[in-house]
C-alpha cells in the first residue's frame, strides 16, 4: 500500500521541463513564428503594392507628352511639296517632287525627346524634306529615348529607296543617337539641343556630324555638353543659333525649365532649317 505522504517519484528533478510545459512552449514558439509570418507577409505585399503603383504611376507620367501644334501640323500637311505618314510609332516625311541633286537618296532617322510628340518634329523638317531629304521621325519606346532598343533597320524599312543614312536626335533623343551613329552603316548625325553621353564616336573620321544648339537653351546642360565633345568626331560641326530656345527644336510650344526665347517660332524654326539644310548638302 501506497504511503500517500512518500513523496512522488514521477515528479521532475530541478531544471527539467514538464509535459505540459513543454507544450506550452510549442505553443508559444508556434504563435511567434506565425506572426513573423503574417508580418513578412504583410510587408512584402505591401512592398509589391508600393511597386506597382509606381511603375503605374511611371507609365501614366511617361504617356503625358508635350503634343504637336495644330496650327504647325496643318501647314505641313498643306504642302503639296511634302508627303506625310504614320506608321506605328514612326512618322515619314518625303519629298514628293524631284529631289535637289545633294540631297539624292539621303535619309534622316529622327528620335524625338522624352515625353514630345514626333509630329512636333514636322515642321522642323518641312523645309529640308521638301527639298529632298527623307526623315523618319521615331516615338521611342514610353516617349523615352534611353529606353530604346530596337535595332536600326526597325527604322529605316519605312523608307527602303533611301540608300544613305543619319541618324539624330532632340535633347534625350540624340544621346541615344549616338549610340546608333556607332553602326558602320550611318553616314551622319545630327545633335538638336543635345550631346552624346552615350556612345563614343571619335574613331568616326568616316562620320559627318552636327551639334546644333541655342543660345537660350535652358535645359542643355553646357558643361555636360562640353565635355562630351571628346566623344564626338573631329571634323564635328558646332552652331549655336542666337536666342533659340530648347523647345524651338520642336513645335510644341513652352516646355517647364526652358529659357524664354529672343526670337519667333517661325526665326528659330528658319534658322533650324537652314543649319539642317547646309549640313546635309554639304555631308
Amino acid at each position: 500500500m501506497t504511503d500517500p505522504a512518500a513523496p512522488d517519484t514521477a515528479a521532475t528533478t530541478p531544471g527539467e521541463t514538464t509535459p505540459a510545459e513543454t507544450g506550452t512552449v510549442t505553443r508559444d514558439t508556434r504563435r511567434r513564428r506565425s506572426r513573423t509570418v503574417r508580418s513578412i507577409r504583410i510587408a512584402g505585399i505591401s512592398l509589391l503594392g508600393l511597386i506597382a503603383a509606381a511603375v503605374i504611376a511611371f507609365l501614366v507620367w511617361t504617356n503625358i507628352t508635350f503634343a504637336a501644334t495644330e496650327a504647325g501640323l496643318a501647314a505641313a500637311h498643306a504642302d503639296d511639296r511634302i508627303a506625310i505618314r504614320v506608321d506605328g510609332d514612326l512618322v515619314i516625311m518625303e519629298p514628293t517632287g524631284a529631289p535637289d541633286p545633294a540631297l539624292q537618296d539621303q535619309g534622316l532617322v529622327f528620335l524625338a525627346g522624352a515625353k514630345v510628340d514626333p509630329e512636333a518634329y514636322v515642321p522642323t523638317f518641312r523645309a529640308a524634306v521638301a527639298e529632298g531629304l527623307t526623315v523618319v521621325i521615331v516615338r521611342p519606346i514610353l516617349n523615352m529615348a534611353i529606353l530604346e532598343w530596337r535595332d536600326f533597320s526597325t527604322f529605316t524599312a519605312a523608307a527602303p529607296d533611301v540608300t544613305t543614312w543619319a541618324v539624330g536626335g532632340h535633347s534625350q533623343g540624340g544621346v541615344r543617337a549616338c549610340t546608333y551613329a556607332e553602326r558602320d552603316d550611318v553616314t551622319g548625325a545630327v545633335l538638336l539641343g543635345s550631346y552624346c553621353s552615350l556612345g563614343d564616336l571619335s574613331d568616326r573620321d568616316d562620320l559627318s556630324a552636327i551639334s546644333i544648339t541655342g543660345s537660350r537653351d535652358g535645359l542643355l546642360k553646357r558643361d555636360a555638353a562640353d565635355a562630351s565633345r571628346e566623344l564626338m568626331p573631329a571634323q564635328t560641326a558646332y552652331v549655336e543659333l542666337e536666342g533659340v530656345n530648347h523647345a524651338q527644336f520642336g513645335d510644341y510650344g513652352p516646355q517647364p525649365g526652358d529659357k524664354d526665347a529672343d526670337v519667333s517660332d517661325a526665326d528659330a524654326r528658319a534658322k533650324v532649317s537652314a543649319a539642317i539644310l547646309d549640313f546635309f548638302t554639304r555631308a
